[in-house]
């Protein structure tokens, strides 16, 4: 028989403890599974399914969570709110991590990781029988730890009053690592879309420098530039999310659909 911690694997953190730069792809349109399965063949480490920007369902998201599971891909979702029931529902559903928006306090960063541990760590329900467990039941005790251990917390800074206070978010205990997400950062510092403005690299200077100091991570988000994305991670960021399905769809079909258009000049 396989002992737990053979089958709660996260291959999102597994990566990032090598040392190397992880990367994630963002859900937004499909209503199916086969999508998890792309993003595997594609080599991705993670997936967030993301419930913040998108109409998909809880349901839909713990079916792709559950696929995700088996493929060897992390299933993480970007939760729409810091709904202590939402977090928990999420996890229970099969996801291995949380992405929580527009967290601008250590307090409003502590009750996220009330509501995604288990004690002591935290306050999550024990309601047995998990995806990430293949239904099965263990020792009370080994659930806990092996599930604290693999289940990752991210928070978003994404406003201005949030790197300002990176710090003493980065000091909460139970937080994994910061995604500094580039498109609210640059409108609210009244910059919008300017990815690379002095304004935003000193933000990642200071969240990355906060993050580095508690051995935590900082990830890339929103931005499409792959120069811009390298220069980050030279500085220190070491989670890359490379963009939507949405967004990598368009750009595809619209470079064949030039290619097509070319052919009758």
């Amino acid at each position: 028989m396989q002992r737990l911690s053979e089958i709660v694997r996260n291959r999102f953190k597994e990566t990032l403890a090598a040392g190397r730069v992880a990367s994630t792809l963002s859900i937004r349109l499909p209503w199916g599974v086969e999508i998890v399965h792309a993003a595997e063949s594609c080599g991705f480490d993670a997936i967030y399914i993301d419930l913040q920007h998108s109409p998909l369902s809880l349901e839909t998201a713990s079916q792709m969570a559950i696929a995700a599971l088996a493929l060897g891909v992390t299933p993480i979702v970007r939760v729409p709110n810091h709904s202590p029931e939402t977090i928990s529902r999420v996890l229970d559903g099969g996801a291995l991590g949380v992405l929580a928006p527009h967290v601008e306090t250590p307090e409003e960063a502590q009750a996220i990781v009330h509501a995604a541990r288990f004690a002591p760590l935290g306050g999550r329900s024990t309601g047995g029988g998990l995806p990430q467990l293949r239904y099965r039941h263990w020792p009370q005790e080994d659930v806990v730890k092996i599930m604290n251990d693999a289940t990752v917390v991210l928070v978003q800074i994404e406003s201005p009053a949030a790197v300002e206070r990176a710090g003493q978010i980065a000091g909460v205990s139970g937080v994994d690592g910061f995604m500094v997400g580039a498109n609210d950062l640059c409108a609210g510092y009244g910059i919008p879309g300017q990815h690379g403005h002095e304004l935003i690299r000193s933000a990642y200077a200071r969240v990355i420098a906060a993050a580095d100091k508690v051995g935590k991570w900082v990830g890339v988000g929103g931005i499409s530039d792959k120069q811009l994305i390298a220069e980050y991670v030279k500085l220190g960021a070491r989670i890359v999310a490379t963009g939507t399905d949405v967004s990598m769809l368009m750009e595809a079909g619209t470079e064949r659909a030039k290619f097509v258009a070319s052919l009758n000049s």
